[in-house]
């Protein structure tokens, strides 16, 4: 690890309880804060999670904003009845043709949000805590040269106390360490919960697949440079786990996503076109069966460009 990093990781990892929450109001001041929960079909999580963000972070955050990404169930309702202000992904910029994934979601919340910071959480959180809220905003309420918070966490999974994270051990960690050594201090780089500045955001792209998560850590790595970000130890994240058939899929996205960043800055000089179809297999009663599934990934400019 460079030396650089284990200084940054000494300066800049905090635990959630070096934040106490009648701390962080008073730190608060005059600037606003917006929780963004991006869903699809989680009603089963998302209006507990709002609920809880209401009821006990009511002095800190100003606004709760769920998209929704096309839920085929009532997460929308759930979480309009729990309190959020529900917006529907696809009717956010409606004059923009609409895109897949995660990072869509987050890129359309920063026009339907006035937070000067954001905090973004998964809408399938289980046992939902308010310090995955709080504790993301120390950092940035007590110094201004911060613009984004990461949080790192265990994983359980099937008893095991950290043995989630799968994509993140196999893929992420091994490009970052390969490619983007100066963001090997980051326990989590995939996590879904994070903080940021608006004015940090609003410049950078947003991948619109699960790839979000690693693009933003080079791009605001770029734009604000290691000091200006921290990482809080939120303790223990619990969520539904995937499949190992969508884990392939959410890694070869990320994969892309690492591809689409090298090529950009340089690093590899393509000869090729990277495949958009992934192939797996199941079994079937004759064979296997051949499942292909696209996972291409697009991009979504600036936020600041949408308003030249």
């Amino acid at each position: 690890m460079l030396p650089e990093v284990r200084g940054w990781l000494r300066r800049r990892t905090s635990c959630v309880t070096d934040w106490p929450l009648g701390d962080l109001v008073a730190a608060k001041g005059a600037t606003t804060v917006s929780v963004v929960l991006p869903a699809r079909d989680e009603r089963e999580t998302v209006g507990e999670i709002v609920t809880v963000i209401r009821r006990e972070l009511g002095a800190l955050v100003d606004e709760v904003v769920v998209i929704d990404s096309r839920s085929t169930d009532d997460t929308a309702l759930v979480a309009a009845r729990a309190g959020a202000t529900v917006h529907a992904q696809d009717e956010i910029l409606p004059q923009l043709k609409p895109l897949d994934g995660k990072g869509e979601a987050l890129w359309k919340s920063l026009a339907v949000t006035s937070g000067d910071v954001l905090v973004f959480a998964d809408g399938d959180i289980r046992k939902f805590h308010p310090s995955l809220v709080f504790g993301l905003l120390g950092p940035i309420l007590a110094d201004p040269s911060v613009v984004y918070a990461k949080a790192c966490y265990d994983r359980p999974l099937n008893g095991s106390s950290n043995g989630g994270g799968r994509v993140t051990e196999l893929v992420a960690r091994p490009l970052i360490n390969l490619h983007w050594p100066r963001l090997a201090g980051f326990v989590q780089p995939l996590a879904g919960e994070y903080a940021g500045r608006r004015s940090a955001l609003e410049r950078v792209p947003f991948l619109t697949g699960y790839g979000v998560e690693l693009g933003l850590l080079i791009d605001l790595l770029e734009l604000a440079g290691l000091d200006a970000f921290a990482q809080v130890d939120l303790g223990s994240r619990e969520h539904a786990p995937q499949s190992t058939e969508a884990l392939g899929g959410m890694a070869s996205q990320i994969m892309l996503a690492a591809w689409s960043r090298l090529e950009r800055q340089g690093k590899i000089e393509a000869c090729h076109v990277p495949s958009l179809r992934l192939a797996q297999f199941r079994r079937a009663a004759d064979g296997h069966d051949v499942l292909l599934t696209d996972i291409g990934i697009a991009e979504r400019p600036p936020m600041i460009t949408m308003a030249a």
